[in-house]
C-alpha cells in the first residue's frame, strides 16, 4: 500500500467502540438491510445483506446500510413490531463481525416533502375518495407529512400536511424501540436519519420548511427538538455507551424551493447556513449524538448530497473540516471523496473518517485493491445515477421513474452484479465458442470481458484506431474524468485477459470473420432536423471530439442530456451557449436522476445561459439561428456555430438471428447502463 493512504487504515473510536479503519460505507437507499419497497411491509433483505457482507469482507471499517423507516411504507406497521427481521439480523451480524467490520443501522423518521411521489401516489392525495380507500395499504398523505404545509418536491401541486404531536411522539418512541432491538441483535450502533438533505427531521430544523407555532417550531431549540428527543430516547433505551451517529448536512446550499447554489457561489442561504451549523453541531453533540456523518445540501440542492459528474471532487470537504472545529465527537465526510485527499484530511486532523457510497456499488473490492497497490484495477463510479438512484423530475410532473426502477435501487450502471447477484453471475461455459464482436465501444468491450471470464474465445473488431466508441466523445468534457477512467479500465481488462483485438478493421456483411456467434455493437448515427441551413450545423460528436470549432456564440439545438452537457462544457470554456428545446423542460426523459438534471438546470439559471423551451428552429443562417419561441414569436439568435444534438437512431450491421446478437445503441439507443447490462445479458446466453 502506498504511504499516502496509510492514514485511512488506522483505528479510531466512536464513543467506546473501536473501528479498525477510517473507511465508512455511506448509507444509500437500496442497500437497506430491512427492505421496505414491497407488499406486506419490510423484510430482511438478503440481497442487500450479500452486498454489505462483500463490502465488509473487503476491509470497509464501518458499514452503514441504507435507511430503515421506523414505520413501514406499505401497511403502516412499525418496524419494531416485526421481531422476525431482528432474529435474521442477529445471524447476519455474526457473519459481519467475523470480517472485523462494525455496522450501524440507519433509521429514518421519514421523508416529508421530499418523498418522491409518483403520479399514481399523487393521484391518491388529490382524490380523497381513492386516498381513503387505499389508506390501509398505503397512505401517501402520511408518507409526505412534514413540519408544516409545504409544496412536495416532486409533485408541484401537492401540499403536505403537518405532522401531529401524537405522530411525533410515536416516531420518537419507535426510534428507541427499534434501536433497542438492533442492539439486542448485535448491531454496533445506529444512525439517525437525518438532520440532512432536507429529509423530515431536517425540515423541522430549517426555517424555510418549519412554520410551526408549537414547541417544534420557531426558536432554534424548538426546531432541533425532534432530533434531540430521538437521541435521548435511544440513549434511555440502549444506554449511554451505545453509539448513535447523526446524518448531518453542514449547509443546506439552498436559495429557493427547487433551486440550489452552485459551488463557490455567493448567495443568500434560506436553509442552514454555516453560522447556525456551528451552533447546531455542538448542540446536537451535547444532546447525545456520538458522531456526525456529514455532507451538504437538501432535495432543493440535491447535487450536493448526490454529486454528479459536474460537481467538484471532495465537494463537501472544506465545510465538513470547518464544522469539526466546533465539536469533540468524530466527524465523517462524504461527497466524491478521493482516497488520497481523504487520507490527507484525516492525517491533518480535518476529519476523522471518509465515507464512500456509490464507488462500493461500482467495485465492492476497491478498498482491498488500494491495500494491494492495484488502484488501476478499481472499476470507477462515473456518478451517473442511472441505475442506483434515478428518481426523475422534469416540468410539472411527479417522479417520472419506472416502477421497476423504484423497486430496484442501488443497482449499478457499470457493475450489473450490484444488488442483482442472482441474475448476473459469471458462470463458466462447458461449450466454449469463438465469438466475433463487431464494435469496440463500452458494450463490445464488456461483452468480450465477460465471455473471456466464462471461458469463451472472444475476438474484438474495431474499425477505428481507438477503443471506446461513442463513449470517447461522451467522455471528452473535462468534467467527465471518471468516464475516461472507465474506458481505460476496460482496455486494461482486455489486456489482462489476453483478448484478441483487431484495430482499424471494418467489418461488413461481405467480410464477416469465421465465428460460432456474432455480437454486433456498431452503435448509432446522429439524427438531423430537415430545416433550411441544416448543413451548417455540426453533430454533437464533431464538437466533443474537437473536429470542428463552433466559435464563441453557439446555438445548441436539442436540450437533452448531451446538448446540456455540451452547453456546460462551452460555458466553462468561457463561450456563450444558447439551448433550443422543443419540450417543456431540459432533459425531459424518464429515469434520469434529478441530482444530475437539476444541477444543469440550476447552473444555466444562475449563470444566465439562455434556454428556450417549447421552441422550434425555423432555419439556420450564416451567422444566426431563427427560432419560434413558446409564445409563437420569431426570434433570431446570434450564432458563430450551431451544434445539432437531437438524438440518434440505431444502425445495426446485421439483423438479429440465432447466432447474431445486437448490443447497445445499434439495437436501441440507450446509455452506459443499457450497453453494459446488455453485454452481460448476451454474454451469459452464449
Amino acid at each position: 500500500m502506498k504511504q499516502e493512504y496509510e492514514a485511512l487504515f488506522t483505528p479510531w473510536k466512536i464513543g467506546n467502540l473501536e473501528i479498525k479503519n477510517r473507511i465508512v460505507l455511506a448509507p444509500m437507499g437500496g442497500t437497506c438491510i430491512f427492505g421496505w419497497m414491497e407488499p406486506g411491509g419490510s423484510h430482511f433483505d438478503k440481497e442487500a445483506a450479500r452486498l454489505l457482507l462483500k463490502i465488509a469482507q473487503n476491509d470497509c471499517g464501518l458499514v452503514i446500510p441504507g435507511i430503515a423507516p421506523v414505520k413501514d411504507m406499505l401497511g403502516g406497521k412499525w418496524l419494531y413490531q416485526n421481531k422476525k427481521k431482528f432474529k435474521e439480523l442477529k445471524v447476519f451480524m455474526d457473519q459481519l463481525h467475523d470480517t472485523g467490520a462494525k455496522m450501524f443501522v440507519q433509521m429514518t423518521a421519514g421523508f416529508g416533502r421530499s418523498f418522491a411521489l409518483t403520479e399514481p401516489l399523487a393521484m391518491l392525495i388529490r382524490n380523497k375518495t381513492l386516498g381513503k380507500a387505499s389508506k390501509f395499504y398505503i397512505d401517501p398523505e402520511y408518507l409526505t407529512a412534514a413540519p408544516s404545509v409545504l409544496p412536495n418536491r416532486w409533485a408541484d401541486d401537492i401540499m403536505t400536511r403537518p405532522l401531529t404531536k401524537k405522530e411525533i411522539d410515536d416516531i420518537v418512541y419507535a426510534f428507541g424501540e427499534t434501536a433497542r432491538l438492533c442492539k439486542e441483535a448485535g448491531v454496533d450502533g445506529v444512525e439517525v436519519h437525518a438532520v440532512h438533505e432536507g429529509y423530515l427531521l431536517d425540515q423541522f430544523t430549517l426555517k424555510y420548511t418549519n412554520h410551526r407555532t408549537d414547541e417544534y417550531g420557531g426558536s432554534f431549540e424548538n426546531r432541533y427538538r425532534f432530533a434531540v428527543e430521538i437521541v435521548k430516547e435511544i440513549k434511555a433505551k440502549c444506554g449511554e455507551d451505545f453509539p448513535v451517529s447523526l446524518r448531518y448536512s453542514v449547509r443546506s446550499m439552498t436559495k429557493e424551493f427547487q433551486y440550489g447554489a452552485m459551488p463557490g457561489e455567493d448567495f443568500e442561504e434560506i436553509g442552514r447556513d454555516m453560522e447556525e451549523s456551528e451552533k447546531a453541531a455542538k448542540y446536537l453533540q451535547d444532546a447525545g449524538y456520538d458522531m456526525l456523518n456529514c455532507d451538504n445540501g437538501t432535495y432543493d440542492a440535491w447535487y450536493w448530497a448526490h454529486p454528479p459528474q459536474y460537481m467538484p471532487q471532495n465537494c463537501n470537504l472544506k465545510d465538513v473540516e470547518h464544522i469539526k472545529k466546533f465539536v469533540d465527537i468524530p466527524v465523517v465526510c462524504a461527497g466524491k471523496m478521493e482516497p488520497s485527499v481523504g487520507a490527507k484530511a484525516i492525517r491533518e486532523g480535518g476529519i476523522d473518517a471518509m465515507a464512500v457510497g456509490r464507488q462500493f456499488l461500482a467495485d465492492p473490492r476497491w478498498v482491498t485493491k488500494i491495500e494491494k497497490n492495484k488502484e488501476r484495477d478499481i472499476r470507477p463510479c462515473i456518478c451517473c445515477h442511472t441505475a442506483c438512484f434515478n428518481l426523475t423530475k422534469h416540468g410539472n410532473s411527479a417522479n417520472d421513474q419506472d416502477l421497476s426502477e423504484s423497486a430496484g435501487m442501488c443497482r449499478c450502471a457499470v457493475n450489473p452484479r450490484s444488488m442483482q447477484s442472482g441474475k448476473y453471475r459469471v458462470i463458466p461455459t462447458d461449450k466454449p465458442k469463438k465469438v466475433a464482436i463487431i464494435g469496440g465501444g463500452i458494450g463490445g468491450m464488456e461483452a468480450a470481458r465477460i465471455l473471456a471470464l466464462r471461458g469463451h474465445e472472444p475476438v474484438l473488431y474495431e474499425k477505428t484506431d481507438e477503443l471506446g466508441g461513442v463513449f470517447i466523445a461522451a467522455a471528452a468534457p473535462e468534467f467527465k474524468e471518471k468516464d475516461k477512467e472507465l474506458i481505460e479500465w476496460q482496455k486494461r481488462q482486455l489486456q489482462k485477459l489476453g483478448i484478441e483485438v483487431h484495430m482499424n478493421t471494418e467489418i461488413k456483411e461481405d467480410n464477416l470473420p469465421e465465428a460460432d456467434a456474432y455480437i454486433v455493437a456498431t452503435g448509432a448515427e446522429a439524427n438531423h432536423i430537415p430545416i433550411p441551413g441544416a448543413d451548417r450545423a455540426m453533430d454533437a460528436t464533431d464538437y466533443l471530439l474537437g473536429k470542428k470549432d463552433p466559435g464563441d456564440n453557439v446555438v445548441i439545438i436539442g436540450g437533452g442530456l448531451t446538448g446540456c452537457e455540451i452547453a456546460l462544457d462551452l460555458f466553462r470554456k468561457g463561450k456563450h451557449p444558447q439551448i433550443v428545446e422543443m419540450k417543456d423542460d431540459l432533459i425531459a426523459v424518464k429515469n434520469m436522476c434529478l441530482a444530475n438534471t437539476s444541477y444543469l438546470r440550476d447552473c444555466f439559471k444562475t449563470n444566465k445561459v439562455p434556454v428556450y423551451l417549447k421552441a422550434s428552429v425555423d432555419k439556420i443562417g450564416e451567422d444566426s439561428v431563427t427560432i419560434y419561441t413558446k409564445s409563437g414569436t420569431v426570434k433570431e439568435l446570434k450564432a458563430d456555430g450551431v451544434i445539432m444534438s437531437v438524438g440518434y437512431h440505431a444502425t445495426p450491421l446485421l439483423k438479429a438471428s440465432k447466432n447474431v446478437y445486437l448490443l447497445g445503441d445499434c439495437k436501441k439507443v440507450g446509455n452506459v447502463k443499457s450497453a453494459i447490462w446488455g453485454a452481460w445479458d448476451i454474454a451469459m446466453k452464449i
